[in-house]
């Protein structure tokens, strides 16, 4: 999965904080445990097209910080999932899997099973607007500037009260603001919360102290708009549109698709073909999937549709291709080899194309294209080698919701654009 393979060689000058002795070996840890009471399966949640864990685990590859990269897990759905997305996994024990253990129990037993790791950098698999320079600038505090742990904040403008109880009889009282001399917004600096999103400390304070931040403690503060941290359900759809805006895609910047590759069978349809009394053939197609590929017709892409001889035949072929306004491939068995010939003859790279699969035989195409997507009830190899996972399932809406998705980052793509122009005038 090229999307998925980045980083794992190392943190650059890791050993900079020790005098030129052995360069201590840094691991990223994600703990990631399956009995989430709040959402079940939390960690795996597809969110914004990405398992929930994806989001970080990219994000640590792409630092390039890291010798190794880990999941710490029970669970063995998530097991799968961490190991799509190229990290290695802690298999933890039961002990430390129950919903009383603590987060320094489960590193601590980490550690224990891994002596070659000194440096432990426990980053919270529900913090997805994560970026590399956030885990760089923040381990470099303890690789070059000698800071035993760091972890990270947020500045928060939030005047806080003392709770009223019982035996304060009601009567609440100020913890951080004289209410005679209330400052406005811009004369106060505020307070550095912990905003949840990682925790970089040694091994020996995690073996002898039992502790993520002890000895010389620092700080690393990330801007309000990267800090989401998922916590119940309600904040979901609300993180979506976070990390559509500052949320980290890859190491590439999106590139606008000019050519879309979507299977039929599965994707735009749910895989079934009715045959009729009179040896008539019928399909259902989604109202929104079609208007979805019109959508991305309208907005200059080609769409080409992937059937294959056994699934259809050439006349339900020309009528969907009538129905649609979009071109019908026959494809063979494994599709690669036609969808190559069709990239080749039109002379564009595989970042500007995306591709729309459903099953094994379309995995190299997923893995390879700028832009791809599996509807929800794909099989697990075409979901893990997917770049996005749709919420519908095939012929209901996950075509219409790819398209959303593509134009989505086509403004992305323009928007970033627009600002690196600003950015040259005014420099």
């Amino acid at each position: 999965m090229d999307d998925h393979q980045g980083g794992g060689d190392g943190a650059n000058g890791a050993g900079g904080a020790d005098g030129g002795k052995k360069k201590r070996h840094i691991a990223a840890l994600v703990l990631a445990r399956g009995g989430s009471k709040g959402i079940p399966l939390k960690n795996i949640k597809v969110l914004a097209g990405v398992p929930l864990v994806g989001w970080v685990l990219r994000a640590a590859k792409d630092s390039h910080m890291f010798d190794s990269v880990w999941v710490s897990t029970d669970h063995d759905e998530i097991e799968k999932v961490a190991r799509a997305w190229g990290a290695q996994v802690h298999r933890r024990s039961p002990e430390v899997s129950r919903d009383s253990s603590s987060s320094v129990e489960t590193i601590q037993e980490f550690v224990q099973l891994n002596p070659e790791v000194d440096v432990i950098c426990n980053i919270q698999a529900t913090s997805p607007c994560l970026h590399p320079f956030h885990v760089k600038e923040a381990l470099e505090k303890i690789t070059l500037l000698g800071y035993d742990s760091v972890f990270s904040v947020v500045r928060r403008h939030q005047f806080r009260w003392q709770e009223a109880k019982q035996d304060t009889n009601g009567v609440t009282s100020p913890l951080n603001v004289n209410p005679s001399k209330r400052p406005r917004r811009q004369d106060w600096d505020g307070e550095l919360c912990e905003n949840g999103s990682f925790f970089f400390t040694t091994r020996d304070l995690i073996m002898n102290q039992g502790v993520l931040q002890g000895g010389k403690i620092g700080y690393y503060e990330m801007l309000p708009e990267y800090s989401v941290d998922i916590d119940v359900d309600i904040d979901w759809p609300v993180a979506e549109q976070r990390i559509l805006r500052f949320g980290y895609f890859g190491h590439e910047k999106p590139e606008e698709v000019q050519l879309m590759f979507c299977l039929v069978s599965g994707c735009l349809t749910d895989g079934q073909t009715i045959v009729s009394g009179s040896k008539g053939e019928m399909m259902h197609m989604n109202t929104k999937d079609l208007t979805g590929l019109r959508i991305l017709r309208r907005e200059g892409v080609e769409v080409v549709l992937l059937v294959s001889n056994e699934d259809m035949s050439k006349t339900l072929s020309d009528n969907l291709a009538k129905r649609t306004g979009c071109d019908v491939m026959q494809v063979g068995a494994e599709p690669l080899d036609d969808v190559q010939k069709w990239r080749k003859e039109k002379g564009l790279d595989w970042k500007v194309v995306a591709f729309m699969g459903f099953d094994e035989p379309d995995v190299e195409c997923l893995k390879l294209a700028g832009l791809s997507a599996a509807p929800q009830d794909a099989p697990a190899v075409a979901v893990n080698a997917a770049k996005y996972t749709c919420h519908a399932c095939g012929g209901q809406g996950a075509v219409r919701e790819f398209v959303e998705h593509i134009l989505l980052l086509k403004k992305k793509a323009m928007a970033q654009v627009e600002q690196d122009r600003i950015n040259r005038k005014d420099f």
